[in-house]
């Protein structure tokens, strides 16, 4: 079976991170998707960052649009004490599915630095890397580096030329506390939770 397995702290998750993983489905032929929301990112500071439960809640939710192969939101990096890295969650993922073939899906900024990542070549040798570009100038610098990784660390990388949907979780957030509506970018069911459960509204949230 063909996986694709898609991380990152959806903070909170939008139609961004849907239509990207939609795409991926669709022109890899993926089978099934872990949508893997991070406990304590390595990459990124996130001091303003909702509770595990919410960012969890919402991703569950969020799955539930996705039609086109099934979802399941998995909390693999949730528990792990310590920075979750991408190398150890592939570990673990491989143990459960041996015989399965994993994607790891990502986006441009993410792509032109994973060699610099934990553990680069376990990473490599555990899962295809697949990357879509987040501007114009985007593609032709992922496929420079797709040829660089697969020289350099024989890496078996997917660059695919989807259109970029312009969403941010950070403007998101902004949004929030600006009391605004986010319909054209999160689905109905996570601005409700957002809503119900008071998320993003103090200062802190930007």
């Amino acid at each position: 079976m063909k996986i694709g397995v898609y991380g990152g702290t959806f903070n909170p998750i939008h139609l961004g991170h849907l239509h990207i993983l939609r795409e991926f489905i669709r022109r890899l032929a993926l089978e099934k998707v872990l949508l893997i929301p991070t406990g304590t990112p390595p990459h990124k500071n996130a001091p303003f960052l909702a509770d595990a439960e919410d960012r969890l809640a919402m991703c569950c939710l969020a799955a539930r649009e996705i039609k086109e192969a099934p979802v399941e939101v998995s909390e693999i990096e949730f528990w792990r004490k310590g920075k979750s890295y991408t190398a150890d969650t592939l570990e673990a993922l491989h143990a459960l599915y041996p015989q399965d073939e994993l994607y790891l899906l990502m986006g441009e900024d993410m792509f032109l630095t994973v060699d610099h990542w934990y553990r680069p070549e376990t990473i490599f040798s555990l899962a295809a890397v697949c990357a879509s570009p987040r501007s114009e100038e985007g593609f032709a610098r992922l496929m420079e580096k797709k040829q660089e990784l697969e020289e350099k660390f024989g890496a078996n990388c997917f660059v695919e030329n989807i259109p970029y949907f312009p969403a941010s979780s950070t403007e998101i957030r902004r949004l929030v506390k600006q009391g605004k509506a986010l319909s054209q970018l999160v689905p109905q069911s996570v601005q409700e939770y957002i809503d119900k459960h008071g998320l993003y509204k103090g200062e802190e949230s930007l």
